[in-house]
């Protein structure tokens, strides 16, 4: 699966951007979708995920409340509607895909870690300035 994310811009603390992430390829419900992000100097981070089917997220503590991550598989996209953004949201913004394996069970499934994602999107850059 080939990911494409966009939306990313600048905006001013306290307001909002929709990230898209877009797959091409077979099958993207077979597909959980996690959201990363990567200020200047640090480390990439986690921010959301998305199980397959959409039933199931988990999201970072410092953007709980603020973004919320959902996604239409008929569309082949993922979003993720950041609100009240902050200065230190500023960063590169990655979708990343993975195939969870173990049955039924994988149909609710999502990570927070980067390396259980075989499939990354180029990035997208959201500042927030203050």
């Amino acid at each position: 699966v080939q990911l494409q994310a966009s939306g990313g811009g600048l905006v001013q603390a306290g307001g909002s951007l929709r990230l898209s992430c877009t797959a091409s390829g077979r099958a993207f419900s077979n597909y959980a979708v996690g959201w990363f992000r990567q200020a200047p100097g640090k480390d990439r981070e986690f921010v959301s995920a998305i199980s397959r089917g959409g039933h199931r997220t988990q999201s970072a503590d410092p953007v709980k409340g603020r973004f919320t991550i959902s996604r239409d598989n008929r569309k082949n996209t993922v979003y993720l509607q950041m609100n009240s953004l902050e200065p230190e949201d500023t960063a590169v913004y990655y979708c990343a895909a993975h195939r969870p394996t173990g049955g039924a069970a994988s149909y609710y499934s999502t990570s927070n870690k980067v390396d259980e994602y075989h499939y990354w999107g180029q990035g997208t850059l959201v500042t927030v300035s203050s």
